[in-house]
């Protein structure tokens, strides 16, 4: 397949989600190396080019506009990072024209600032051309310092900025400006090639931040020395033109690309947005037209899963109603016939009132169950509201001194091993049995990172900020009924929390946190119902994971075709 055939074809891996990017970048790999245009032998040759270069160096040198130049070491071939036609030659970047660099003028003298030269900084160098800038100088601050004003067609490049970790920009100004520290500029010794200049740095991008960018101890920046004598490509001029004119056609057939993805993604979130906003709405109460449709919505969106969910964002918001859907009634249909949940709030009560018995707690700890805190919506028949506190105990972890953290004992479970691959610390202390958690407990993370766990590991210490829910009787409330709850509380919970860099949540208001209880019987069916479109939500990632992959190596594949050297028999086609 040819780079042509490919450009024909994108839409067989447009929906990649990097690929009119790797496009680009693929466009600009291609001009570079001589494989984006045809080369004509009638063409001048480069060499021809690079006489007139140097002839326009000596006139300079002649005229006292530059110093004369040590002249430049013999090219070797290890130099070279990539192969390129035989009738393009290598020269150095300082025999390309002359590279010098800017200051700041000093802040303090206020008739430095605010005229109109244009001064260029990193944060201008965002586009090809630039014509202006944030900060300008007068005139006073570009005489009075060491300041010089580059010519129109002069290439600036950022030489000092953390964005050197991923891009290296350059553009050309369309008026004479001046630079800062972090900016190198080349003025090209032969005026009109600076566009295929830029082409050229934009095609080795990859070797350039490789090779040609150092890390320092805040931000990365150029190899000045370097790169002032890396070899760099020079094609004949008519073929510099060529290749300009058609990297300029297919940037603007990606800009077309873009746009029309960048449309149907919005229309499909669109949609998708739309549909979840619809059966996240309340229900009609009444059993008439209006609730069949709204239950043929909710059930033609969760039918239709993989036609509707095309991006991980999709699927976390469906994850996100699902649940809600869950806690307000209308995940499952509802059963006449199943015990009421006051019935059930009724047992947990006692089992609740027997613990703080044999716990010896104070009843007047707990606040009433007729609180109607952040009750939001009506609830289905047969369900009650209940405070978490009056279906859970909120057990706290333990603080911990540094001191008390070793390398071995008993596991010590911190926020941060429930939410990445954190290092463990131990504690061979002996606590209370309420102090550890074993598999099967319910856990709320509630310092920096939120959210409801289900332990499934091996018995181990609790931190502080982390609360075990123990519930007052296991028999009448499903657990993993009210993890989900939690799940599609958590973001609400972190809302009310309080703090600045760090958020935290206080155990009296998480007590306070009001469930929306449903009978047993239905509680189980909720379970069952996420649990079973939940794995269907992760089917769908793999599923989405594995289609952008293999995308990606289709994409891979058909660029390193493109890339790859012409047959003979594919010359002769």
């Amino acid at each position: 397949m040819n780079p042509a055939q490919l450009l024909r074809h994108f839409d067989r891996v447009a929906e990649t989600p990097d690929a009119v990017a790797r496009l680009r970048r693929f466009i600009l790999d291609l001009a570079v190396r001589g494989k984006l245009v045809e080369q004509d032998p009638d063409d001048e040759p480069a060499s021809e080019l690079l006489a007139r270069i140097q002839a326009a160096k000596a006139r300079l040198v002649k005229a006292g506009e530059i110093r004369k130049p040590k002249p430049s070491a013999p090219i070797q071939r290890d130099e070279l990072p990539i192969e390129v036609p035989v009738s393009w030659i290598w020269i150095r970047l300082c025999d390309f024209g002359t590279l010098s660099g800017g200051m700041t003028p000093s802040k303090n003298r206020s008739d430095y600032w605010d005229g109109d030269v244009v001064w260029l900084s990193p944060k201008d160098i965002k586009t090809d051309e630039v014509s202006d800038s944030e900060l300008k100088i007068t005139s006073r601050g570009l005489s009075e310092t060491r300041l010089e004003l580059f010519p129109t067609g002069s290439l600036f490049i950022v030489a000092r900025s953390g964005i050197l970790k991923r891009t290296f920009p350059v553009a050309i100004n369309r008026v004479p400006a001046a630079s800062n520290q972090d900016l190198k500029v080349l003025v090209p010794y032969l005026k009109g090639n600076e566009r295929y200049l830029q082409i050229m740095f934009r095609g080795l991008t990859d070797f350039i931040l490789r090779d040609l960018v150092k890390t320092g101890t805040t931000v990365q920046s150029l190899k000045y020395a370097e790169f002032e004598i890396q070899p760099f490509p020079l094609p004949p001029l008519a073929e510099q033109h060529r290749i300009v004119a058609k990297v300029d056609e297919l940037m603007a057939l990606c800009n077309r690309l873009e746009a029309a993805q960048s449309k149907r993604e919005q229309r499909r979130d669109r949609l998708v947005t739309a549909s979840l906003n619809r059966i996240n709405q309340p229900a009609p109460s009444a059993e008439d037209e209006a609730a069949t449709a709204f239950r043929e919505h909710a059930r033609f969106h969760l039918d239709h899963l993989p036609r509707l969910t095309t991006r991980p964002e999709h699927i976390k918001s469906l994850r996100q109603t699902i649940l809600n859907l869950a806690v307000r009634g209308k995940l499952v249909e509802q059963d006449p016939s199943d015990e009421p949940a006051s019935e059930v709030l009724k047992r947990v009560a006692a089992a609740k009132a027997n613990r703080n018995l044999k716990e010896k707690a104070k009843p007047g700890k707990q606040k009433s169950t007729t609180d109607g805190q952040h009750r939001t919506y009506q609830l289905p028949a047969g369900w009650v509201w209940a405070p978490l506190a009056d279906l859970t105990a909120v057990l706290n972890g333990r603080a911990y001194s540094k001191n008390e953290l070793l390398d071995e004992g008993t596991p010590v479970l911190r926020v941060g091993n429930l939410f990445t691959s954190d290092h463990w610390y131990y504690s061979n202390l002996t606590l209370e049995d309420e102090k550890y958690c074993d598999a099967g407990d319910l856990l709320f993370a509630w310092s920096a990172s939120f959210g409801p766990f289900l332990w499934s590991g091996p018995r181990v210490i609790y931190h502080y900020h982390v609360w075990k829910l123990s519930l007052h009787s296991e028999s009448d409330l499903d657990k993993n009924y009210l993890y989900n709850f939690l799940a599609h509380k958590t973001q609400e919970i972190k809302d009310s929390g309080h703090g600045v860099s760090m958020i935290h949540m206080t155990k009296g208001k998480m007590e306070m946190v009001q469930v929306p209880v449903p009978p047993l019987a239905e509680q189980h069916r909720i379970v069952a119902k996420v649990d079973e479109l939940m794995s269907v939500c992760d089917q769908l990632e793999t599923q989405l994971t594995t289609t952008q992959t293999d995308s990606r190596r289709l994409l891979e594949a058909v660029l390193h075709e493109a890339l790859a050297p012409a047959t003979d028999e594919e010359r002769a086609a």
